[in-house]
């Protein structure tokens, strides 16, 4: 048995994994869900890092799974405690002194997205900021329609503090992209990832959200993952 521990990203809760969570105690792993104060603007990333190992305690076997601006407290986490495996899924991946609010110009996120959206014929246009367009594509229309009882204003707080790490930790680490991801592009992911890493994201189906979208589809990812650390 593994504890799995996720952190959902910017302005979510732990309800994110909602879908996640049964099937993975369904196939007896602990589960640990992290809410993150994610509306308190004197909370930064130190803040998000404690929050996480605190909701860890004395747990150990720890599988950790980021989801996208969940990238730049995950690592920290590592430094914190022993964890096996750090799976980042449609994530941010930081570089040293870098803060949140500068990730997105280092990495091109705008252009990228631009020409993403150039590339498909139509089906979403770069500039339509209807979070639906952006991130429900692939969701459920009823899954869809619980989210705004979980989503809360996100603060500026943890993106205007450089990441404090030299390298990234010494922990198996493994990329999920998502095919469908209209707000972290495939094409951007992957170079991000290849550049920053140093590996190859997987690819699986879905937008951004996938534990909404294809819970079942993650799970199976996340478990192989795991025992392939194993054999």
């Amino acid at each position: 048995m593994a504890t799995y521990v996720l952190i959902p990203g910017a302005g979510s809760d732990s309800w994110y994994w909602h879908r996640v969570t049964p099937e993975l105690e369904a196939r007896g792993h602990d589960v640990v869900a992290v809410d993150l104060p994610c509306g308190d603007d004197t909370a930064g990333l130190a803040e998000y890092t404690d929050v996480v190992v605190d909701a860890i305690g004395d747990r150990r076997d720890l599988v950790l799974v980021a989801q996208s601006m969940g990238g730049f407290t995950a690592p920290l986490v590592c430094e914190r405690v022993p964890v096996r495996l750090l799976v980042l899924v449609a994530a941010m991946v930081p570089a040293p002194g870098e803060s949140g609010g500068e990730w997105w110009i280092n990495t091109g996120h705008d252009a990228a997205r631009r020409d993403a959206a150039a590339a498909s014929d139509g089906q979403w246009s770069a500039n339509d900021d209807d979070p639906a367009t952006t991130f429900l594509n692939g969701v459920p229309d009823a899954v869809a329609a619980a989210i705004p009882d979980h989503m809360s204003e996100q603060s500026s707080a943890p993106f205007a503090t450089a990441w404090p790490l030299d390298a990234w930790p010494d922990v198996p680490t493994r990329f999920l992209a998502c095919r469908d991801d209209r707000f972290f592009p495939l094409p951007f992911l992957q170079r991000v990832v290849r550049d920053r890493l140093g590996i190859e994201p997987d690819v699986m189906p879905g937008g951004h959200l996938p534990a909404l979208a294809e819970p079942i589809e993650l799970v199976e990812r996340l478990e192989a993952y795991r025992t392939a650390l194993t054999v």
